[in-house]
């Protein structure tokens, strides 16, 4: 049986307001925690201002927000049955022979379009920003040194005429260009030639075009300059592959980044697992709905509510972490990466089926 277009709207009406609001207030936070880190980190960058800082927050935060999407459907289908049962309207609706199988109808629904939604606009408008916010992060703070710890980028070449490491401080995403950049050149037998640091550094076709550094070599002072051509043998796609993690390529560009780094000769199972990550929410978002309607359907005069709120919460943290572990092994390629991606969100919907059959015809 389907529940009645107007029954179905008032609790679909309600899951997105409880799913709205979880996010927005999530969202803010996130954005109020980077804005009082990227303030602090921009007492020693010149120009750096209040506006600059507040507007590069809000670049970077709809990335990280995207991650905390499968708790706010956890936490707003919660609420949502939690508040209908509350108010006992849930009781008229069995009353009137609505089932539990049918008044999730719309959540479940909601939750399949929420996840289309997020993996066609949001996450390509994020991505977006998130490259964006690398770019303005990178020029507000290239003369700077305060940076984020663990943020260093390492490459390494080899050469006939012997092996170079380049460290980045800064990097600018989907891009060939680095900032705060340090060469480290090696003769072919291993002992140390010379170091150029530079202020950026850009690889063109079969050379890097170094800008504005030095070059120090062991007995001689350091040599500084303006622009400086180093040959390469990398390819672009090589650097955009080393600089650029798989979270920060937009759904619609995944598909073409995948055949250019294989082309390339490069390891792309990190963009396939991302891939495949993206294409399985929909059905994560429907096995959270399930997992919190599996905890959130007892009446109110039954009491512990407060148990099984957290037994819900503990439940979807469970089916966060065993996704988080999946993807992990499937980037390492120890599972496939289409495995790895939907075999949490398919366990996690048939046992959220498995404890509502168990409850409801049990």
């Amino acid at each position: 049986m389907i529940i009645g277009p107007t029954l179905g709207r008032y609790f679909a009406r309600h899951f997105i307001r409880a799913v709205l609001i979880v996010f927005g207030t999530v969202f803010a936070l996130i954005y109020t925690l980077d804005l009082v880190e990227l303030m602090r980190r921009a007492g020693d960058a010149e120009g750096a201002s209040t506006s600059m800082m507040a507007m590069l927050a809000l670049f970077r935060t709809p990335a990280v927000a995207e991650q905390v999407l499968p708790f706010a459907i956890l936490f707003g289908a919660m609420a949502t049955l939690l508040n209908l049962s509350r108010k006992l309207e849930l009781v008229i609706a069995r009353s009137a022979g609505v089932s539990a199988w049918e008044f999730l109808q719309p959540p479940v629904l909601v939750a399949l379009l929420v996840g289309v939604v997020a993996i066609t606009i949001y996450n390509p408008f994020a991505a977006h920003l998130k490259q964006h916010a690398s770019q303005v992060e990178a020029r507000i703070f290239a003369k700077s040194q305060k940076f984020q710890p663990g943020k260093e980028q390492w490459l390494r070449e080899r050469r006939p005429e012997g092996e170079v490491i380049i460290r980045a401080d800064q990097v600018i995403e989907n891009s060939t260009t680095l900032n705060r950049v340090t060469f480290f050149n090696f003769k072919p037998d291993g002992s140390f030639l010379d170091r150029i640091e530079a202020k950026t550094a850009t690889l063109e076709h079969g050379y890097w075009n170094i800008s504005d550094g030095r070059v120090i070599s062991a007995g001689a002072p350091p040599q500084p300059f303006s622009t400086k051509q180093v040959a390469s043998a990398l390819d672009a796609a090589q650097v955009r592959r080393a600089f650029t993690p798989p979270e920060s390529v937009p759904l619609w560009q995944l598909p073409q980044v995948i055949e250019r780094t294989e082309k390339a000769g490069l390891d792309a199972t990190g963009y396939r697992l991302q891939f495949d990550v993206l294409i399985a929410r929909p059905m994560l978002f429907v096995a959270m709905v399930l997992v919190a309607a599996s905890f959130s359907l007892r009446f109110f005069r039954f009491g512990g509510v407060a148990k099984m709120v957290l037994s819900g919460v503990v439940a979807g943290f469970v089916l966060y972490v065993a996704t988080e572990l999946m993807q992990d092994l499937g980037g390492s390629g120890m599972l496939g990466t289409a495995v790895a991606a939907w075999f949490p969100a398919i366990t996690g919907a048939l046992l959220g089926v498995l404890a509502l059959l168990y409850q409801e015809d049990g």
